[in-house]
């Protein structure tokens, strides 16, 4: 496509950074530059407060195919001018983009009229937080192998989830969870599942455990459902596979360049601290070329890509390449501070949690080691390629 800025996406560049200047103040101000990946534990409350100010702004679902539930919508080009600014901004981490950016416009494709008059505003107002019921012990990157049950129940017509879930991202927060889950007794592999909608405010019923990883923090958790109930199934009974590949398509895009502005402010901390060491490396410099060149590449693709609908290759491609790009980062982040950055928290004191005295780099470091695992694992993602773009035989099971 040909993707250039125009007029309009000037004005719209100089609305959207005063509107920030205006509203990030106060304890928005404070929660600058938290949330960011290994570090969503991080002021949620006012967090949660940015999300609805970013609704009553109407900058929440600026890219869905339609209007009218309180959102404004933007061309392409207008919505990389809203992140572009809103990083340079160093706005808070958003706690609403699983809602807004995967359940919204999944709604929009497979849901009905009044699943989206339900659920849109809410997610538009920033008032409904969403997290992703998809992979499972067992079940993580091989969604087939979904095993969660849910039962109709004939007294009033609707499932009741049983099983677990896990790695699922801000399961504490959310007040909803969409949930992948077999409905049909006996079905194997794509057959039989359904994607259903479950509140998450069912004591006894969903019960959230977080996960400690080895950063010290708990971005992931695990969820048990047991009698859970759900209230809506999204594209009708049994096409839950068909509505689950279609939501992980959406994972790309304008957000992708989201998360590559966020990247670059990392690689940016990265070359700062090589240049402060006072010892060059040339081994060392020439990976930091390569990780800008890197960098710059998976934005061309990025944009290249934008909009595009006919290439099924394009999610699974771009989780390749930045699964492994930030994990190479986290490396680098280590390597330039020399044998200090290995040798545990820079500041601790005995009877203090372990992750207080990391600093930014080390939590890098630690956090994109799942960086190749989560959201599809490097191995699951070159299927997809070798089976559905390059038409290689499936691999025997």
């Amino acid at each position: 496509m040909d993707f250039g800025f125009g007029d309009g996406d000037g004005e719209l560049r100089g609305h959207a950074r005063a509107w920030l200047a205006e509203h990030l103040v106060g304890p928005y101000a404070r929660a600058s530059g938290l949330g960011g990946p290994g570090s969503e534990h991080e002021g949620v409350d006012a967090r949660r407060a940015w999300e609805r100010e970013l609704g009553r702004g109407g900058w929440i679902g600026q890219g869905w195919e339609a209007e009218g539930y309180g959102n404004r919508r933007l061309s392409l080009t207008g919505q990389v001018v809203w992140a572009e600014e809103y990083a340079a901004a160093r706005a808070p981490g958003r706690v609403g983009h699983i809602g807004e950016n995967l359940l919204a416009p999944t709604l929009i494709a497979y849901g009905s009229q009044d699943q989206r008059d339900r659920f849109l505003p809410g997610i538009a107002r920033g008032e409904e937080l969403w997290c992703q019921g998809y992979s499972e012990p067992g079940a993580g990157s091989d969604l087939a192998g979904v095993r969660t049950a849910a039962v109709r129940d004939p007294a009033d017509g609707l499932f009741r989830v049983t099983g677990q879930k896990i790695w699922t991202s801000l399961a504490r927060d959310a007040d909803w969870c969409f949930v992948l889950a077999r409905t049909e007794p006996g079905s194997r592999r794509h057959r039989g599942l359904s994607f259903l909608l479950v509140r998450m405010d069912q004591p006894g019923r969903v019960e959230v455990r977080p996960i400690r990883q080895m950063s010290g923090t708990s971005e992931f958790n695990e969820v048990f459902f047991d009698g859970a109930v759900a209230s809506e199934v999204v594209g009708g009974e049994g096409e839950g596979w068909t509505v689950a590949m279609g939501l992980l398509a959406l994972e790309r895009g304008v957000s992708t360049l989201v998360q590559q502005i966020g990247f670059a402010a990392e690689l940016e901390r990265v070359i700062q601290a090589y240049a402060a060491s006072g010892a060059p490396d040339p081994a060392l410099r020439e990976r930091l070329v390569r990780q800008w060149a890197e960098l710059r590449t998976m934005r061309w693709n990025a944009l290249r890509t934008l909009g595009s609908t006919d290439d099924p290759g394009a999610p699974s491609v771009a989780k390749l390449l930045w699964g492994g790009w930030h994990r190479r980062l986290g490396e680098l982040a280590v390597e330039v501070r020399g044998a200090a950055a290995s040798a545990g928290p820079r500041t601790w004191e005995p009877g203090l949690p372990y992750e207080l005295g990391l600093d930014e780099e080390q939590r890098l470091f630690l956090f994109t080691r799942a960086d190749t695992i989560y959201g599809g694992s490097d191995e699951i993602q070159r299927n997809i390629i070798a089976e559905r773009v390059l038409g290689l035989p499936k691999e025997s099971r």
